[in-house]
């Protein structure tokens, strides 16, 4: 894809670098320690576009003709979201509140140049077998899942043994809706927000 603009993913997600990779994009990979906190009375599903965007605009002093890819990814299950667990403890509590049941996954994106900011999001349902303690201690024990939203990868063995199903698109479930992004990035140039 020729784009006029320079792509920077502001990510450090090896998951994510891989699927811009495999799906032919060429980019560059700068990121910003930027806080991930949002507004208390925020409804959960906003707010994967809210930090993506928060993300990207860290650019906005800087930025000259590059076009920032920034993400987030949310694990939402009973109402609330699941983050990336401080430990063992907290891995094997949320693996056990997702045993046996569906949950959501949403990214949000945010496509920032100087001139034009989109964002969008996209929902995963995913669904859970009834894991069993040993299983999830394994996972925890040997994949350390502590950089993964919802202590788990799809791309994992626990992806690989645990989910009998997913609704919508796998890749959303690895940290980003590539056939969104490289729609929008399609017409980007064509187009001003």
């Amino acid at each position: 894809m020729n784009l006029a603009h320079q792509l920077v993913l502001a990510s450090n997600s090896p998951r994510r670098q891989q699927l811009l990779i495999s799906a032919g994009f060429v980019f560059s990979v700068q990121t910003k320690n930027v806080p991930e906190d949002f507004p208390s009375a925020m409804p959960v599903a906003d707010v994967p576009v809210y930090l993506a965007r928060k993300k990207a605009l860290a650019f906005k002093e800087e930025i000259k003709d590059e076009l920032i890819i920034a993400a987030d990814t949310v694990v939402i299950i009973d109402g609330q979201i699941l983050n990336k667990p401080a430990d063992e403890q907290e891995a094997t509590q949320m693996l056990s509140q997702l045993s046996g049941r569906m949950h959501e996954v949403i990214t949000g994106v945010c496509l920032f140049s100087r001139d034009k900011t989109f964002t969008f999001s996209d929902r995963t349902e995913v669904y859970f077998k009834s894991l069993s303690a040993e299983e999830i201690k394994f996972y925890v024990t040997y994949y350390r899942p502590f950089d993964k939203a919802g202590a788990y990868g799809a791309q994992e063995w626990m992806g690989m043994i645990g989910v009998e199903k997913i609704v919508g698109s796998y890749f959303n479930v690895m940290g980003l809706p590539v056939h969104l992004v490289y729609q929008y990035l399609q017409s980007w140039d064509a187009t001003k927000e």
